[in-house]
């Protein structure tokens, strides 16, 4: 088998954990788990907030007004959804569509960093406040960072990343549409870009740090005098 063909197979095992996780209370009201959908192999990946509505009747992300601006986005750039992986921070929809709760996004977590394992891509794009808190590991608001590529290691990979806009946010403002597709503008570009070298662990690190404590000293230079015996300064 494949590391491609045994990648599918993990992925597909991941799927149906997946659908039965009870690890928050949101099991308790959701119609479906939206895992996620697209190639499996995929070098650009969208990471969005939680399903809505559509996708919580239907188990698939972005299906409604925002799923179809994020297709002719992709269509603009020559791209589609077959050739990209798109899902959610949170696999389960909250009620009323309200805000992920911390306790909601930790227990969703590490289906999230296991997907972005499985799938490999080069280029993460998150849409939104919660997905780019959450993959950057920054506080920061979307609005300051948005459109500049990032460097992280997701999943044990080393990644770009792309903070944008919510496609749900595009619909609401014209002038964030603008802004969103001139940032879905510089998608091509960056997954040309070669994957700089992986970030090294925090063991590699330590390793590193403890050779340069057990280094040797350098020998001491000769005094002047004795230098002087050479017919050197000193003589």
């Amino acid at each position: 088998m494949s590391g491609a063909e045994a990648r599918r197979e993990e992925l597909v095992a991941l799927y149906k954990e997946v659908s039965v996780c009870e690890k928050c209370v949101l099991h308790e009201t959701r119609s479906k788990t939206v895992f996620g959908a697209g190639n499996a192999d995929a070098d650009l990946m969208f990471v969005g907030e939680a399903p809505g509505a559509e996708e919580d009747l239907q188990g698939l992300p972005f299906v409604g007004r925002a799923g179809k601006l994020l297709n002719e986005m992709l269509v603009e750039i020559g791209l589609s959804r077959e050739d990209v992986f798109i899902c959610n921070v949170l696999k389960s929809r909250p009620p009323n569509n309200r805000d992920p709760l911390p306790g909601e996004i930790a227990a969703c977590e590490p289906w999230l960093f296991e997907q972005v394992r499985l799938i490999e891509p080069r280029v993460v794009c998150t849409l939104g406040n919660f997905a780019t808190k959450l993959l950057t590991g920054n506080p920061t608001g979307i609005t300051r960072v948005r459109g500049v590529p990032q460097t992280h290691e997701l999943g044990g990979r080393t990644v770009f990343m792309l903070p944008l806009f919510h496609p749900a946010a595009a619909l609401r403002t014209p002038a964030v549409k603008e802004q969103l597709r001139a940032d879905f503008a510089t998608i091509p570009a960056l997954l040309e870009k070669a994957l700089p070298a992986p970030m090294p662990s925090a063991a590699e690190i330590d390793e590193a740090e403890s050779r340069v404590t057990e280094a040797p000293s350098p020998p001491e230079a000769p005094a002047a005098d004795q230098l002087g015996f050479f017919g050197e300064p000193g003589s």
